[in-house]
């Protein structure tokens, strides 16, 4: 019976992987794929780039905070108020999928900025990384 045990452990252990992969809703991002990670890490260097370092007026005194990884599968970033991430967002743009579908909400939203923001998060998600739109 001993034995019995002893040969069942091995054959459980020889069954895992040396390598275990954390598990998430999100899989992998792929440069160029359209999943939601991946076109979430699109918009967030564009708006960090645009929104932030660019000193975009409607985003002046805020923060951005990526929270890409995602266990519900929505990988999304934040634009808080002052520097605390933890405080409540003025503006959350969240995606999921494959192809990744977009939502963008929160107090901004309902603002004079709502259109160009919008705009924005589409250019950025079709793989244009333009601080503005043309045309």
């Amino acid at each position: 019976m001993k034995r019995a045990f002893v040969l069942a452990l091995l054959a459980l252990a020889a069954c895992q992987s040396s390598n275990p992969q954390p598990r998430t809703a999100n899989p992998p991002s792929r440069p160029g794929d359209n999943s939601a990670l991946s076109t979430m890490e699109r918009v967030a260097v564009a708006a960090q780039e645009c929104w932030f370092k660019g000193k975009d007026p409607a985003f002046k005194g805020m923060t951005l905070s990526p929270e890409l990884t995602s266990y519900a599968g929505k990988p999304r970033i934040l634009a808080v108020k002052g520097k605390s991430v933890a405080g409540l967002p003025a503006l959350v743009v969240e995606a999921q999928g494959n192809p990744a579908r977009l939502s963008a909400y929160g107090p901004m939203m309902q603002g004079p900025d709502a259109a160009r923001i919008a705009a924005d998060v589409k250019r950025w998600a079709a793989r244009d990384a333009s601080c503005m739109a043309t045309g």
